[in-house]
């Protein structure tokens, strides 16, 4: 064996091993959030500061950076493209961001993070601000902290975005929510004067053990393979993957109606893109999504052009008003349709309508930057939020359990995540556009339950790739272009015609 093939093999030796520290510390982070007693919040913070500390170390070791130098000239003659070029690309870039950031830093954070989530969950479910602001006010600072040592070029929040969905700037973020602001904000208006939909039937918790009957048979229908997947219930729902033959989904039931059903589709999509992803790729970084704007596009693929499409329920409906006979029974699948499309501003992001999610993503990205910023103190974050809530959607937020502490995503310390939500719509639509033109009879195979050319597209053109393209390289691959929000706004203008009528999008 070479010299210079010992180098690539001890290189990748290393960032397999560091792979597996971080998948470690995602399985105890599931666990903390899905099976752990809330005794264990305690120890279960040491052990992901620990944790976190020995990642950091390791991913920033001067031996790897070593080991990068001696890999590099191996790959410099190979095609760009090729697995082994793109891994050490992709391993460079993580690298030296990584080198950017003190340990001290890194395990604060992930302290911080492992802390703040049962505070979180103690204050939702007391509907108690106050209670987590110490919590909130402890990651902002650190936040700042983390933007200094990134020192972006554009704007402080511009660093905080990349670690989400690379190269993305806020200048370009509030081109496309000023977009979408303009054409949603009137429709939901509108939508919302109607009346035109009476949802009565899915506005009641439907007994648990029929929507579980519900979720395996449609999560069947999609791909769901027992001997590699999971569904557990918890909070707030969310799906992660501990290599690409263990994906974990979560779901929660005490909602109305239909939504941990199509919650569990939502997470499905996210699931199917780990499991799909190249065996050859599933040892290291490659091995997971590009970004969280494909992410986000892959779930709402499934829950919304799919679960919320009339293709779909022309299949499944049948089996869910035998499972609901005396709440559902009555209803068509053109009724249900039309129910689960109802535009109707709520307070809560992960079961708003298509319509209204994104308001509620635009509202969060609002005002992150100013509490980054400072220009908004913490303690007048509620009436912000609730400010805001009504200016887009129309509402008064009641409690904060609505309102402020709805969201996980603080808790962990996700800045810079909400943005790649609506990424996910634009995306998506963009997506569906392509593969309309490619697989004519989609919507048939929808409507007979079968998902496979689907599911197949999809891990041809996109999931087995990994993180082996940046997101903007394979927007350009498989969109042909940027992010554009006109599919998705004609899409949704389309749809809402055909349940509202013409004079609604005129």
């Amino acid at each position: 064996m070479s010299a210079e093939t010992v180098a690539l093999a001890d290189l990748k030796r290393e960032l397999a091993e560091l792979k597996d520290l971080v998948r470690i510390a995602s399985l105890l982070a599931w666990d903390q959030e899905v099976m752990m007693p809330a005794g264990g919040a305690g120890a279960r913070a040491d052990q992901l500061s620990t944790l976190g500390r020995i990642i950091h170390e390791r991913a920033t070791s001067p031996e790897l950076g070593k080991l990068l130098d001696q890999a590099e000239p191996v790959t410099a003659g190979l095609d760009p493209d090729s697995d082994d070029a793109r891994l050490v690309e992709v391993a460079r870039r993580d690298f030296e961001k990584e080198i950017k950031v003190p340990a001290e830093l890194c395990e604060a954070m992930v302290r911080v993070s492992s802390e703040s989530y049962p505070v979180w969950v103690a204050a939702r479910k007391e509907s108690d601000f106050a209670r987590f602001l110490p919590q909130l006010e402890r990651t902002l600072e650190l936040k700042r902290r983390y933007i200094e040592c990134m020192a972006p070029e554009g704007e402080p929040y511009d660093a905080l975005l990349d670690d989400f969905e690379q190269g993305l700037t806020v200048v370009e973020v509030r081109r496309i929510f000023d977009r979408l602001k303009e054409a949603l904000i009137p429709l939901v208006r509108a939508a919302a004067a109607s009346g035109a939909v009476d949802d009565t039937p899915l506005r009641r918790q439907l007994p648990v053990d029929g929507l579980q009957k519900m979720e395996r048979h449609v999560l069947a229908r999609f791909g769901f393979e027992p001997g590699s997947w999971r569904l557990d219930p918890t909070v707030h729902p969310f799906e992660t993957s501990i290599c690409i033959s263990d994906v974990r989904l979560t779901t929660r039931y005490e909602v109305e109606g239909l939504e941990s059903l199509l919650s569990s589709m939502h997470e499905f999509g996210h699931g199917l893109y780990e499991r799909q992803i190249a065996p050859e790729l599933g040892w290291g970084p490659l091995a997971r999504g590009t970004s969280l704007g494909w992410h986000e596009s892959q779930s709402l693929l499934w829950e919304n052009l799919i679960g919320r499409g009339l293709p779909f329920w022309e299949h499944f409906a049948g089996e869910l008003t035998r499972l609901f006979p005396s709440e559902l029974g009555s209803l068509s699948a053109a009724d249900i349709y039309t129910m689960v499309n109802k535009v109707e501003p709520d307070f809560i992001r992960v079961e708003a309508d298509e319509t209204t999610y994104n308001l509620h993503v635009i509202l969060r990205f609002e005002l992150e930057q100013e509490m980054l910023s400072g220009s908004l103190p913490l303690a007048e974050l509620p009436q912000a939020w609730n400010r805001l809530v009504h200016d887009y959607l129309g509402i008064e937020v009641t409690e904060d359990r609505l309102g402020v502490l709805q969201d996980v995503h603080w808790s962990h310390g996700s800045l810079g995540y909400f943005p790649t939500y609506s990424l996910g719509h634009l995306t998506a639509a963009q997506l569906w556009q392509r593969l309309g033109a490619e697989l004519p009879e989609l919507s048939d195979q929808i409507r007979s339950g079968e998902f496979g050319a689907l599911r197949e597209w999809l891990r041809e053109n996109l999931h087995r790739h990994g993180r082996k393209f940046t997101p903007a390289e394979l927007r350009q691959r498989i969109l042909g272009g940027p992010v554009d929000p006109e599919p998705f706004i004609a899409y949704l203008k389309a749809k809402l015609a055909g349940i509202y009528g013409e004079a609604l999008v005129a």
